[in-house]
């Protein structure tokens, strides 16, 4: 099933050119015709087959869509709208960053497809490190995989400058160590969008990372 025209990207790449309030009050019909409708139903549907990978995940498309205007109270960028459409489908959805789950975000450059765990509070990020340090081989075969390694490449997130000194001499075996958060993604061309397998392909690269969601899963539960 085609969910998106090439009016949603055509609209994104207008909006680039046109954040502004007066254009997008324009615009408002438009948008919910070509970006908000069908971006809640493909959503949705996301949902109903991740539901079939991950029971626990029983959220509608409202608690995983992420609004498309932009929190400007404290940025410099003062423009009101993103440019992009995003959702994150997990069993808290776009209210809880810290479990893992399927973010994802479409732009007029590209489709992004996230994974791994973000934001976590300081005893998170502890407990992770110490799991982490206690099986070094094991959690260096999960991000070594070669599917993982060819779809994503390497886990990435904020570095702490710091360790606890029990951590050392295992840190300088494995340089995640020093990370505060630990995710990945892979980026595909903007025209994955109009596939017809969208929704198939989305599931398809959430599987290939899902060892290691679940890895972090385990953790944090």
């Amino acid at each position: 099933m085609q969910y998106f025209s090439e009016d949603f990207i055509e609209f994104f790449k207008e909006l680039a050119s046109n954040n502004h309030k007066d254009w997008f009050d324009e615009n408002r019909e438009r948008y919910a015709t070509i970006v908000r409708e069908p971006f809640k139903i493909f959503v949705q549907d996301l949902i109903v087959k991740m539901n079939e990978i991950d029971s626990f995940i029983n959220i509608e498309a409202k608690d995983a869509i992420f609004r498309i205007n932009r929190d400007i109270r404290f940025a410099k960028d003062k423009s009101p709208y993103k440019i992009n459409r995003s959702a994150i489908i997990s069993p808290n959805g776009r209210k809880d960053k810290t479990t893992p789950g399927l973010y994802f975000e479409f732009t007029p450059e590209h489709v992004r497809i996230y994974g791994g765990v973000y934001q976590l509070a300081t005893a998170q990020v502890t407990k992770v490190r110490e799991i982490i340090a206690k099986d070094l081989k094991g959690f260096e075969k999960l991000v070594n995989d070669k599917k993982f390694v060819e779809t994503y490449g390497e886990i990435k997130g904020e570095k702490a400058k710091r360790l606890p000194k029990e951590l050392k001499a295992k840190a300088e075996k494995q340089q995640l160590l020093f990370n505060k958060s630990w995710y990945y993604f892979t980026e595909l061309p903007p025209e994955t969008i109009l596939r017809e397998d969208l929704a198939d392909i989305l599931i398809e690269t959430y599987l290939i990372g899902k060892p290691i969601s679940n890895f972090f899963k385990g953790i944090l539960d």
